[in-house]
């Protein structure tokens, strides 16, 4: 859960990773993913305030096999509407001996038994593909051309398990240069703000279906 000291030493909660109380008759939506995902669900919850009971897992999803293991907390009690997901930008961390911290085999078949628990949970599931990674000395390691290997590995699964992908990718690659933070994978708050407005249009989309 992400916290920040206050001046008397006490710990804040994010307000994203807060739990939400739903407003009743209203669509439940799910957004899954890492810090990106968090950056961007208080502007997706401000887009679809009265449309929309938007909640998140109260903790950073991580790498695909955390994912897996903490299934239960991440689906958790109740029906959803929409399940907006993404996992990518752990997986494809450079490690101490220099790998992936999930190799691109592992990450496909780890998305696979997430996407099937998704599709018994939503009504409607939709792959986020993994934002961009920028040029530069990037702490933890990451190489940007692997978000590339890893949205089409991610790809050939949503495409066989029959899940429609959001590609946020490619919305953030428009504009990089003014969303983006410097020789960082995270966003301004101003650029999670435009990524939360890519994100809303793709839910809107899958409930018109």
């Amino acid at each position: 859960m992400t916290q920040t000291p206050e001046p008397g030493g006490e710990k804040k909660v994010d307000p994203a990773m807060l739990p939400v109380e739903d407003v009743p008759g209203l669509p439940r939506v799910l957004l899954v993913g890492d810090s990106i995902s968090i950056g961007y669900t208080l502007p997706v919850r401000e887009l679809l305030r009265g449309k929309a009971n938007v909640h998140r897992p109260l903790f950073n999803c991580g790498p695909t096999h955390r994912g897996v293991e903490m299934l239960p907390q991440i689906v958790g009690a109740g029906a959803w509407d929409v399940i907006h997901f993404n996992f990518g930008l752990h997986d494809l961390k450079i490690m101490d001996d220099g790998k992936h911290q999930v190799p691109p085999g592992a990450y496909a078949e780890n998305l696979r038994v997430l996407g099937r628990a998704f599709l018994a949970a939503g009504r409607r599931v939709i792959w986020c593909t993994t934002t961009p990674v920028p040029e530069g000395k990037l702490s933890p390691p990451r190489h940007p051309a692997d978000v590339l290997a890893f949205n089409r590995a991610a790809q050939e699964v949503m495409i066989a398990l029959k899940i429609p992908t959001h590609d946020l990718c490619s919305f953030a690659a428009s504009k990089l240069a003014q969303i983006q933070l410097r020789e960082n994978v995270h966003f301004t708050p101003e650029g999670s703000r435009d990524l939360a407005g890519s994100v809303v249009g793709a839910i809107q989309a899958a409930w018109a279906e």
